[in-house]
C-alpha cells in the first residue's frame, strides 16, 4: 500500500492464471478489506486494480466502472466475471484461516441472503467509513500492540 494512498494495482509481471480482483481504491473500507485479503494470501493468489486505474477499459472493457463503484469484481482466469456476493463466493476459498466461509457462501439459497446484505453494505459502505473516521484509512496490522 502506498503511504497515504491507495493500494498499488498488483499488475506488474502479469499473471494469466490468477484471478483479478477490482475494487474501488478510493474506498478506505474496499482498501481496507483487499489489504485483509492480501495478508491472509500468497502474493501470487490475486491481482489486484482499482477501478480507477487508467488500465481499467483497456484491459476490462467489458467491466464498467460505474458497476465496479457499486460492488468489488473478480475476473477469472477463464474470462469470467463475478461481482458482489458471487465473486466474494470465489475469494474466500482462496484466504487461509478462511475458506469454510467459501462453503458456507455456496449453500442452497445463501446467494439471496448474502446479496441483500452485500449491497446493503455495498451502499452505506462511505458512511461506515466515515463514521469509523481516519482509522479506516490507514490502519495498520498489529501484533504484540506495535506496528508491523
Amino acid at each position: 500500500m502506498t503511504p497515504g494512498g491507495p493500494p498499488v494495482s498488483r499488475g506488474e509481471g502479469r499473471n494469466p492464471d490468477r484471478p483479478v480482483l477490482i475494487y474501488d481504491g478510493e474506498c478506505s473500507v474496499c482498501r481496507n478489506a483487499i489489504e485483509w485479503v492480501r495478508r491472509r494470501c500468497d502474493p501470487e493468489t490475486f491481482e489486484t486494480l482499482s477501478c480507477h486505474a487508467e488500465e481499467l477499459p483497456r484491459r476490462f472493457p467489458h467491466i464498467g466502472k460505474s458497476d465496479c463503484l457499486e460492488a468489488m469484481h473478480l475476473v477469472l482466469p477463464d474470462g469470467r466475471v463475478l461481482a458482489g456476493e458471487q465473486a466474494a463466493a470465489e475469494i474466500f476459498p482462496r484466504v487461509r484461516g478462511y475458506r469454510w466461509i467459501g462453503s458456507l457462501l455456496r449453500l442452497p439459497g445463501a446467494e439471496i441472503i448474502t446479496g441483500v446484505l452485500y449491497r446493503r453494505f455495498a451502499k452505506r459502505r462511505h458512511a461506515i467509513s466515515s463514521f469509523f473516521g481516519s482509522g479506516m484509512t490507514n490502519r495498520t496490522s498489529r501484533k504484540g500492540g506495535k506496528n508491523r
